[in-house]
C-alpha cells in the first residue's frame, strides 16, 4: 500500500503543478488589462476573465485551463490508468490551490473538463454538451458547470473503471465545495449572469 501512494504521487505533484499554472493572471497581465483578481469575482478563471470584455483572453484562457488538464491526465496515462487518475486529481487541486499564488486559485471546471477528456472522451464531451446546453437555456456559468460536471462524473461510471470513477466523483465534489457562493446566490436569485460585469460573480 505504501508503495503505491508513492507511485501516485509523483502522477499526482505533475497533474498539481501543471494545473497551478494561473493562465488567466498570465494573460489578463500579459494584455495589460491588470490583476485579474482584483477585479469582478476576484477569480483567475474564464468567466470572470470574461468580465473584463476581452473574450478573446476568455476564450484562450478557458482552452489553456482545459488544456493544462488533458496534457497532465495523457502524459501520465502513458504509464497507467491509476496514474491517469492521480494527475487528473492533481491538476484541479492545482488549478484551485496554485501554491504560487498562496493557494487562492480558480474553481476548476475548465481543468475538470480537460481531466475528464482525458480520463474519457465520451465523458468529457458529455460534460462539455451539458454546460453548453445549460448555459444557453440559463446564461448562468455556475449552473452549468454544476450541472455539467456532475453529467461528466456520473458518465465516468459507465466508460471508466471504479477507482478512476471514484476520482471523477471526487473531482466534481471539489467543484462543487469550490462553487458554494455561487450555489448560495443562486438559490436567492442574485447570481450574475454570462458576459455581466460584477463585483460579487461565478467563475
Amino acid at each position: 500500500m505504501t508503495w503505491t501512494l508513492y507511485f501516485l504521487a509523483t502522477p499526482f505533484v505533475v497533474g498539481y503543478l501543471l494545473g497551478s499554472i494561473p493562465f488567466g493572471l498570465l494573460l489578463t497581465s500579459a494584455a495589460g488589462l491588470g490583476d485579474i483578481r482584483k477585479q469582478g469575482s476576484g477569480n483567475i478563471g474564464a468567466t470572470n476573465v470574461l468580465r473584463t470584455g476581452n473574450k478573446t483572453l476568455a476564450a484562450a484562457t478557458l482552452l489553456l485551463d482545459a488544456l493544462k488538464g488533458l496534457v497532465a491526465v495523457v502524459a501520465c496515462g502513458l504509464i497507467g490508468a491509476p496514474c491517469a487518475a492521480a494527475a487528473a486529481l492533481g491538476a484541479v487541486v492545482g488549478h484551485m490551490f496554485p501554491v504560487w499564488l498562496k493557494f487562492k486559485g480558480g474553481k476548476g471546471m475548465a481543468t475538470a473538463i480537460g481531466v475528464l477528456l482525458g480520463l474519457s472522451w465520451p465523458a468529457g464531451l458529455i460534460t462539455c454538451a451539458s454546460w453548453l446546453v445549460v448555459a444557453a437555456a440559463f446564461r448562468y456559468s455556475s449552473l452549468a458547470s454544476l450541472l455539467s460536471v456532475l453529467a461528466g462524473a456520473l458518465a465516468t461510471w459507465f466508460f471508466l473503471p471504479w477507482s478512476s470513477a471514484v476520482v471523477a466523483t471526487v473531482i466534481a465534489l471539489l467543484v462543487w465545495i469550490r462553487h458554494h457562493q455561487n450555489i448560495d446566490r443562486l438559490l436567492k436569485g442574485t447570481e450574475s449572469k454570462i458576459g455581466q460585469r460584477a463585483s460579487s460573480a461565478a467563475a
